[in-house]
């Protein structure tokens, strides 16, 4: 959840949407995210908005719970009980609980969003209800009771195996600590356990990356994300590499970290479905995160959420403060919202589904775009027996330059 938000029309105060949006949201999938935006502590490189306990301004977390739980409600009146032909936003097929740390909160808390959820909405009878965690806020009682709460997946940050790279991404946690809520997970009944993975970092070597990579694999969760560190502006990390105190992120280094990644996972029996995410099997694949890239629809709660229903994008005020004041005053915490037209969502598919696994189908991308795809293959882009079958999927060194891709797809003719 990156802290800057965008520019957008004024929202308005009770938070409804036109009648012809909600009728383009009935059938496709829905899901929920729920932000949870308190931290111990600022990791160097975070971008996210999220806050420590001094930053909070007076905000409990405690009664955090009490305040998101006006927001469901808000949602559940804006969405509806749907037309008179029975037609109406589905039930939630996915629930993902981000941060910051929810695990910061009991158990029970999250719990009761998540009954709060079900009441509302209703779930679909195979509902994937993920929480990231941090691994120094878990036990193996805590991840048992969620487990009993309904939760079905976890995502733990693990970022690196090595001490001196956490220590350089400021992250609290000892080495070896994830892969032990690994095991704790599935003592607790977890079918599905995410490790998340950061590479790039100063000071990172070729064999630390390797060590990570191993001590990951080793764990044995079913899935694995990976994702290039970015030196966001505002954040610590920018300051030290403005300085001169660490050095800046090399591409050629990440770019290469990244062929580690796929060949090591791939060796060891995770096939990648997004260029940062490989799983064991289709069923391990983050659904929620699907839904995302197949451009449905989503509601996110809390402070600088961002929600996506039948074209209409939103997003909340990001400070914890503010939002509990609107939702006080029977208000929408959105901060502003916009309407993307054909041209805006036919660009946003071709984005997000280019990076998938499934790719997209060829007859469904704009004739110019049709037109430069042959030459995409050609460049060892594009996977040239996929095109011959009517598919546009990465190759692997597509993966590496999946920007430029979409920008000759985009930009064609």
């Amino acid at each position: 959840m990156p802290s800057a938000l965008p520019t957008g029309d004024p929202p308005p105060p009770d938070g409804r949407l036109p009648r012809d949006v909600l009728h383009r949201a009935y059938g496709a999938p829905f899901g929920v995210y729920v932000h949870i935006p308190f931290c111990r502590t600022r990791c160097g490189y975070c971008d996210f908005n999220t806050y420590t306990a001094t930053e909070l301004g007076g905000v409990s977390t405690g009664g955090y719970v009490d305040t998101l739980l006006r927001e469901v409600r808000l949602a559940s009146d804006v969405l509806g009980d749907g037309d008179a032909l029975g037609n109406r936003i589905p039930p939630v097929s996915t629930i993902f609980f981000g941060g910051g740390t929810p695990t910061m909160l009991p158990a029970e808390h999250l719990g009761v969003v998540v009954d709060e959820i079900v009441e509302r909405f209703g779930v679909a009878d195979d509902v994937e209800i993920t929480t990231e965690a941090n691994p120094e806020t878990v036990t193996p009682g805590y991840l048992t009771r969620l487990r009993e709460l309904g939760f079905t997946r976890i995502s733990v940050g693990m970022q690196s195996a090595v001490p001196q790279v956490l220590a350089v991404l400021d992250r609290q946690h000892r080495p070896g600590r994830p892969e032990e809520v690994v095991a704790e997970a599935r003592a607790a009944g977890f079918e599905h356990v995410n490790l998340d993975l950061i590479y790039g970092a100063p000071y990172e070597s070729d064999d630390d990356w390797q060590r990570s990579l191993d001590a990951a694999v080793g764990a044995g969760p079913d899935h694995i994300s990976a994702y290039a560190l970015v030196v966001e502006q505002g954040t610590a990390l920018a300051r030290q590499v403005a300085s001169g105190v660490v050095p800046p992120t090399d591409d050629d280094v990440q770019a290469d970290r990244y062929v580690m990644a796929d060949e090591t996972l791939r060796a060891a029996g995770y096939d990648w479905y997004e260029i940062s995410n490989w799983a064991r099997t289709p069923q391990a694949r983050c659904r929620h995160n699907e839904l995302y890239w197949s451009d449905a629809n989503w509601w996110g709660f809390g402070p600088g959420a961002h929600s996506h229903v039948g074209g209409v994008r939103w997003w909340n005020v990001k400070h914890p403060a503010r939002y509990a004041a609107l939702l006080d005053a029977a208000n929408s915490p959105a901060a502003g919202r916009e309407t993307l037209d054909d041209t805006a969502r036919t660009t946003e598919r071709l984005m997000l589904g280019v990076r998938m696994r499934d790719g997209l189908a060829l007859p469904a991308l704009p004739e110019p775009a049709q037109l430069v795809v042959p030459q995409l293959a050609t460049w060892g882009l594009l996977d040239a027996e996929q095109v011959g079958a009517g598919r546009v999927v990465l190759t692997q060194r597509g993966r590496l330059m999946a920007d430029a891709v979409v920008r000759e797809l985009i930009t064609a003719g």
